[in-house]
């Protein structure tokens, strides 16, 4: 279920789905209970929802013919679609060698990056080595764009937590 509802503070519409206890404006931060809240328009359908929204909007600014003659949301978007230019065809249009473009694409000059968070990558570098030694684990990690000052934090914080222990210099996970 759709509701369109506003704001008895600052007179703002939205739209909400579903119903919970309490809702909040999205625009003034007022809390109120979804009960106590002015519902303009109860629905199953999204579309309608937003048409009614928008219409009440444009009625605000004076705008209410000019929305009349409008097509729905759903013609709207359909019309879009059917318009849009793909990135091929654009770049061709464009004078662009696509071939080429998608050829730079796959070169990457600065060579290899970092696939994951900085923390993944350390706890990579943990599973994927056997019983690394910090400095096994700060040359893995590096090779992929971390610095060894967060290296040796990470694994401090790791084993502080235990998730991670160290015996003569080497780690291991849990």
């Amino acid at each position: 279920m759709y509701a369109v509802v506003g704001c008895s503070d600052c007179s703002h519409l939205w739209l909400i789905e579903g119903r919970s206890e309490t809702t909040e404006c999205p625009r003034c931060g007022s809390r109120r209970a979804y009960e106590k809240r002015k519902k303009f328009v109860e629905t199953d359908d999204a579309d309608h929802a937003r048409e009614v929204r928008a219409s009440m909007l444009a009625n605000r600014q004076g705008e209410g013919e000019a929305f009349a003659e409008l097509d729905s949301f759903g013609d709207l978007e359909d019309d879009v679609a059917e318009g849009v230019v793909d990135d091929e065809e654009y770049l061709e249009e464009s004078g662009l060698d696509v071939e080429e473009l998608e050829a730079a694409g796959e070169r990457d000059p600065r060579g290899p990056t970092r696939s994951g968070s900085k923390k993944e990558i350390v706890e990579r570098a943990l599973a994927d080595l056997e019983r690394p030694t910090e400095r096994e684990i700060v040359d893995y990690a590096g090779e992929r764009g971390v610095e060894a000052e967060y290296v040796r934090r990470t694994l401090e914080k790791l084993v502080r937590r235990g998730a991670v222990s160290e015996s003569r210099g080497r780690y291991r996970l849990l």
